[in-house]
C-alpha cells in the first residue's frame, strides 16, 4: 500500500490497483466509477471495463490511453455495481468492491482461486450480516403499501451510482414513479448500456408540471440527511416519507446509516459471513485486508487458519 494506492512489483511487472494518479511505468486498474476508487488525473495505460469507462466520463473524469482487455490479465465480475470488476493475475486476485450476492439486475462476483488474495472488508465485522434481498423487497413494500393507503409520498434514497440503480430496478413497479434529477442521469446512462430501467420524468420536470402535488407517488432519490434541503422541502410541502438503503443500516455504532425515517440495511458490498466465503473459496495462502474494519477481519480470519494481515502504507515488494 502507498500514497498512491495498492502497488504490485515482481521482477518486470508493475500494477497499480486503483491509484489516486494514473502512473506510465506499468498497468493501472480501475475496478470501478465510485468516486474513491477513480483517479485524479491520466498518466498511462488504463485497465477497466467498458461500462466502468463510461460511467467515469459522464462523472467527470475521460480515462486516456483505455483498454478493456490486456494479456496476462482477467477482468473479474465482482457484483458491486455496473461494470465493476476484480483483477486476476500472476495467481494474485484483487477484489476491488465486491458483492456476493445477487440483486435486481446485478449478478453476485465471480470469485476464482488464487494464491495471494487483496480483498476489501468494508463490513469485515460479525454485526453485519445482512437480510436476504427477498426479505427486504417484502418489508419496503409493506411499508410504501401502508403509506400509500395513506396518499403519503414515498422517496427511497440510496447512493446516486449503484445502489439508486437496484431500487430503481427492485421498486420500479410503483406508479408513478419518479427520479431525482441526478439519479435519471445516472439510470439513463444504464439504460443506454443495456440495463432496463423505467424511463421515468425527473423530478425537476415533476414538480414544474405540478405533478408532485398529485398524491401518493415514489421518487428514487440519492442518499441525504433529513437537514437537505431538497429532503426538507419534499417533506415541508408534500408531506413525503423516506426510506434509506444501506449497509451501515445494521449498526447500532454508526448513526449515519440511519438517517431516514426508515433504514433498510441493503449493500452493495459483502457482509461478514459472505466475505469469509469469498476467502474459502479462492484457497488462497495469504490475504491481505484493505478498506474497512482491516485488523478486526484480519484477526478472525487467522483464527479460522489463514495467513491474513491488513495492508500498510508501504510498497508490496515484501509481500509478494
Amino acid at each position: 500500500m502507498t500514497k498512491n494506492g495498492i502497488v504490485y512489483k515482481k521482477n518486470s511487472t508493475q500494477v497499480y490497483l486503483d491509484p489516486k494518479s494514473v502512473v506510465s511505468n506499468g498497468v493501472n486498474f480501475i475496478s470501478h466509477a465510485h468516486s474513491d476508487h477513480l483517479p485524479s488525473k491520466n498518466g498511462g495505460k488504463i485497465l477497466s471495463s467498458m461500462e466502468t469507462n463510461e460511467i467515469a466520463y459522464v462523472r467527470g473524469f475521460k480515462m486516456e490511453n483505455f483498454v478493456d482487455k490486456m494479456d496476462n490479465f482477467s477482468l473479474i465480475d465482482s457484483g458491486h455495481i455496473l461494470g465493476a470488476k476484480g483483477l486476476l493475475f500472476e495467481d494474485v486476485f484483487y477484489t476491488g468492491d465486491i458483492c456476493t450476492r445477487d440483486r435486481a439486475f446485478l449478478k453476485a462476483a465471480v470469485i476464482p482461486k488464487c494464491k495471494t488474495l487483496i480483498t476489501e472488508c468494508t463490513f469485515g465485522s460479525p454485526e453485519f450480516v445482512f437480510p436476504k434481498i427477498d426479505e427486504i423487497k417484502s418489508k419496503v413494500n409493506e411499508i410504501i403499501s401502508g403509506l400509500y393507503s395513506k396518499g403519503i409520498p414515498v422517496i427511497l434514497l440510496g447512493y446516486q451510482l449503484g445502489k439508486s440503480q437496484t431500487i430503481s430496478s427492485l421498486f420500479g413497479h410503483w406508479k408513478p414513479l419518479y427520479y431525482h434529477d441526478s439519479v435519471k442521469k445516472m439510470n439513463d446512462l444504464h439504460r443506454k448500456l443495456g440495463v432496463n430501467l423505467e424511463e421515468v420524468l425527473g423530478h425537476s420536470e415533476a414538480e414544474a408540471n405540478g405533478l408532485l402535488a398529485k398524491k401518493p407517488w415514489v421518487m428514487i432519490a440519492p442518499m441525504m440527511t433529513q437537514k437537505n434541503q431538497f429532503i426538507k422541502h419534499m417533506k415541508e410541502k408534500y408531506g413525503a416519507i423516506t426510506i434509506g438503503f444501506s449497509g451501515w443500516a445494521k449498526s447500532l455504532r454508526f448513526a449515519f446509516g440511519r438517517r431516514s425515517d426508515y433504514s433498510i440495511p441493503l449493500s452493495d458490498h459483502c457482509d461478514f459471513n459472505e466475505l469469509v466465503e469469498l476467502v474459502q473459496k479462492t484457497e488462497a495462502e495469504k490475504v491481505y485486508t484493505i478498506h474497512g474494519f482491516v485488523d478486526e477481519f484480519a484477526s478472525h480470519l487467522n483464527k479460522l487458519g489463514f495467513d491474513a494481515q491488513p495492508l500498510r502504507e508501504q510498497s508490496l515488494d515484501d509481500y509478494v
